[in-house]
């Protein structure tokens, strides 16, 4: 066999594999999102390549989104695993008077670092949600701080201390079973029930009065 015919045969086994390869990435396709919980036929996911924390709600074979939240995928350090990424989901069903609700919880870590101070904040946000008219009836964000700072002594900058405390803001946010929520922090706590008429929830000293008949 000539040099010519084998340096022919090698380079169309070269074409024939590159085409391959060509044709296996096509069939792969567009990453599948990362889901990181799942309820019935709620799923909150972080979409692949996308700034994106989105729950999903999947109907008759098809998929339609309940909600979007931005988020710094790529943003500064975190506790979390060094990136802003939503962590510690759940999806929690609830049926109050009649009226199918979703409680969905989730948490962001950031860190930020200056030379002499660090704040390493957590947010908890929870919200709750009307997959029917596919709307928010309650909304609420807790924000922990771990604030770390040195502070000097002397005008010299000589001796220093290191001064750490926790700055809370917000209220504490917990549902019964039966789908009341209470919001809590070190000076009052708040009762809030879910009025089906207006699709929101409401303190339960509002509630009251609005139920109540008016006097003739």
């Amino acid at each position: 066999m000539s040099k010519r015919i084998i340096l022919l045969l090698a380079l169309s086994l070269c074409i024939t594999g590159y085409s391959q390869k060509k044709k296996t990435a096509k069939k792969g396709g567009a990453s599948a999102a990362n889901v990181i919980a799942k309820v019935n036929n709620i799923t909150a996911e972080l979409p692949a390549g996308k700034n994106l924390f989105q729950v999903m709600m999947e109907e008759k074979g098809k998929k339609d989104t309940l909600f979007t939240r931005k988020i710094n995928v790529a943003g500064g350090k975190s506790a979390a695993g060094k990136s802003n990424l939503p962590f510690n989901c759940t999806i929690t069903p609830v049926v109050v008077k009649g009226t199918p609700l979703y409680c969905i919880a989730w948490s962001e870590n950031n860190i930020t670092e200056s030379k002499e101070k660090t704040e390493d904040r957590t947010q908890i946000f929870s919200e709750i949600w009307n997959p029917v008219t596919k709307t928010q009836v309650l909304a609420n964000v807790q924000t922990a701080t771990k604030v770390t700072e040195i502070l000097w002594l002397d005008k010299l900058k000589n001796a220093s201390q290191t001064s750490e405390k926790m700055r809370r803001e917000g209220f504490e946010f917990s549902m019964t079973k039966e789908g009341d929520v209470f919001l809590k922090n070190k000076t009052q706590e708040n009762k809030l029930v879910y009025n089906a008429t207006t699709n929101a929830y409401e303190d339960v000293k509002s509630a009251a009065a609005t139920s109540k008949p008016k006097k003739k």
